[in-house]
């Protein structure tokens, strides 16, 4: 937000340095993921775009690492569509060995004997985190089940812990993916449903400055507004923001009802915007339903012919899309 912005509304602190904010929901799922890490289970956790999954992992990564049961182990492979079960085992060298560079054996064979030592040496269970695991290819998904049957072959425990869209949860439910998907633990992540509100306010009260009220903010009709209209927190952090935005250039204060409606994307909850926020994009569209990403954009705009438009919404409502 703009510097200027926030000396208007007297804020200290910007929307997207707020800190942590946790509901029921945030606790449960933290202690059901770490269950099933000490279980040494595969877990996908699934949720939205903007719903808070990259610091909820980073939460149950710190979690681990103080409490010190678990070595933690990141894939920071930024090209998940290219990353392979080689490429994971090369962060849990990284991760797990006591060298700064550690020389990862070329061949196969000496490489996962040698990563089997490296996890027995550790005398800790392994969890191993995915994020944005909705890009993983399929093979490598099916790929992890043999990773985690070789570390117990050498006497230790991996646990796999995938973070993604919806997405992730659909294809690991997939008929071709059940070698692992019936061995999958998968969590809905849900992120703020039902705490709009209260996220609301918890985020302007930790980003106003001290004395200021809530109201002298933004009126209640607006807040209330927001929380019916948005579902995440990365859509409220970002329309609050242009809210702010819109009032202090017509020199409001404080933000009003006809701001907050002039913001409000009228697309917001259109086909293309909510597929996406799914982890589904046209190219991805493509590539599952085996067709032309024109014709898939057609159908996106309502463009399709019927018989056709009717095949496809039944393609994708099996494939638990949400239409």
């Amino acid at each position: 937000m703009l510097t200027e912005v926030m000396e208007h509304f007297r804020l200290e602190r910007d929307l997207l340095m707020a800190g942590y904010y946790e509901t029921d929901h945030h606790r449960q799922l933290i202690k059901d993921v770490k269950a099933s890490i000490l279980a040494g289970r595969l877990v996908a956790v699934a949720g939205v775009v903007g719903s808070g999954k990259t610091v909820l992992l980073r939460r149950i990564q710190d979690e681990l690492t103080r409490e010190g049961r678990v070595t933690v182990s990141k894939s920071l492979s930024v090209d998940k569509d290219r990353t392979t079960i080689p490429t994971l085992i090369t962060a849990l060298f990284h991760d797990l060995s006591p060298d700064k560079d550690p020389k990862i054996p070329t061949l196969g064979e000496k490489r996962e004997r040698e990563l089997q030592q490296l996890v027995r040496r550790g005398r800790k269970p392994v969890a191993l985190f995915v994020d944005e695991a909705h890009d993983l290819h399929g093979k490598t998904l099916i790929g992890l089940k043999r990773l985690m049957e070789v570390v117990a072959d050498g006497g230790g425990m991996l646990s796999v812990v995938l973070v993604g869209h919806p997405k992730l949860r659909n294809d690991l439910r997939r008929p071709t993916m059940e070698e692992i998907g019936y061995r999958s633990v998968v969590f809905e992540f849900d992120g703020m449903a039902g705490n709009q509100l209260a996220y609301i306010r918890w985020l302007l009260a930790r980003c106003a400055g001290e004395g200021i009220d809530i109201g002298e903010l933004i009126e209640t009709a607006a807040v209330e507004l927001l929380a019916s209209r948005l579902k995440t927190p990365l859509q409220i952090e970002q329309h609050l923001t242009l809210a702010f935005e819109e009032a202090f250039r017509i020199g409001d204060r404080p933000v009003t009802v006809q701001v907050v409606e002039s913001i409000l994307s009228r697309q917001l909850d259109d086909l293309e915007p909510r597929l996406t926020r799914h982890g589904y994009s046209v190219r991805s569209l493509a590539d599952q339903f085996s067709v032309k990403p024109a014709e898939i954009r057609q159908f996106l705009r309502g463009e399709l012919g019927g018989a056709r438009a009717q095949e496809l919404t039944q393609q994708m409502q099996a494939a638990g899309l949400p239409l």
